[in-house]
């Protein structure tokens, strides 16, 4: 009998630890069935290619936030920063995509740092540092816009946010190779397990050597580049630049993919795929709930209890 009752609490174990796991990528192709059943064109390819590029820059925002995420740290700024790099891409267009890519990324990486150097040097709470930031970066973008939407034409950006390669749309092998890219760093090099290691023991990384202050700093400065990219993507994708409305509440998608996906506010572990699988997880729930004309004040009651879960999830995990 008591070895009954222990075989069963094994098994109760190992189907939670499973759960914890692998239960992001069982309930998004749950509910991608029942997108399906219930809508039989949820799976045309129109449609699908909506959905990618909708989530395709939460995606690559979500990407930089799991770094920051893994270092116990969270990135409230990134909104704005989309919103600032929309703004200053639009100006430097006449000297050619080029420049203005590399100005809007340049935007990006400086946010970024001032955020990581906040962090890093000063010791604010990151959520703090990166709030400032948020408030900040959101007015500079209006100055630099003039708090209104202005229509962008280039054929190049328009390509970015709306053209195909290869018959996938081009933001999605964007937020492929940054998936990849993100995935080898955090399993393959010394950074990435640097990275972890400050994220699970901050004190012990400092007393073992690790450059602290340093990794802080990189991991900021790269949501912040990731965060000005999706910018582009989505000047590209509208064909305009309103840093009044664009990025608002992207912050919280990306901490809801990555949450989701897996990776713990407390730090010391990354999930880049789990974050994949949140972010597509979060698209799909939106897109079922809005092609059954749920109101978006019960979406955003329904994401609160999905995010309270993962949480909930991650807490269990980190105390097994």
């Amino acid at each position: 009998m008591t070895t009954l009752s222990w075989a069963g609490g094994m098994d109760r174990s190992r189907a939670r630890r499973l759960l914890q796991d692998y239960g992001v990528y069982a309930a998004l192709l749950l509910l991608f069935v029942v997108a399906v059943a219930l809508n039989g064109s949820f799976i045309e390819m129109s449609n699908l290619r909506a959905q990618l590029l909708q989530v395709t820059p939460v995606l690559v925002v979500a990407l930089g936030m799991s770094l920051v995420i893994g270092t116990e740290g969270i990135d409230l700024s990134v909104g704005a920063v989309i919103a600032l790099a929309a703004a200053v891409l639009p100006l430097y267009l006449g000297y050619g995509f080029g420049a203005s890519l590399v100005v809007a990324l340049v935007v990006g990486a400086v946010s970024g740092a001032l955020g990581g150097a906040m962090v890093a040097f000063v010791r604010v709470q990151p959520i703090v540092a990166t709030l400032s930031l948020m408030i900040g970066l959101r007015g500079l973008a209006n100055i630099i816009n003039g708090s209104s939407g202005k229509p962008v034409t280039d054929s190049t950006v328009a390509d970015l946010g709306t053209g195909n390669l290869a018959g996938i749309p081009v933001m999605t092998w964007i937020a492929v190779v940054c998936t990849v890219l993100t995935a080898l760093v955090v399993r393959r090099t010394t950074f990435g397990r640097q990275l972890v290691a400050i994220g699970d023991n901050r004190q012990a990384a400092r007393l073992a050597g690790l450059p602290v202050r340093r990794v802080l700093m990189t991991v900021y400065i790269v949501s912040g580049v990731l965060a000005a990219l999706a910018g582009v993507m989505l000047v590209g994708y509208s064909a305009e630049s309103d840093p009044s409305t664009v990025g608002l509440n992207y912050e919280l998608n990306a901490i809801t993919a990555v949450v989701v996906g897996g990776t713990p506010l407390t730090g010391g572990r990354v999930r880049v795929l789990g974050t994949v699988a949140g972010a597509l997880l979060m698209q799909l729930i939106s897109a079922v709930l809005q092609q059954h004309n749920i109101h978006q004040s019960y979406q955003q009651i329904i994401e609160a209890a999905l995010i309270c879960f993962a949480v909930y999830a991650a807490q269990e995990r980190g105390t097994r």
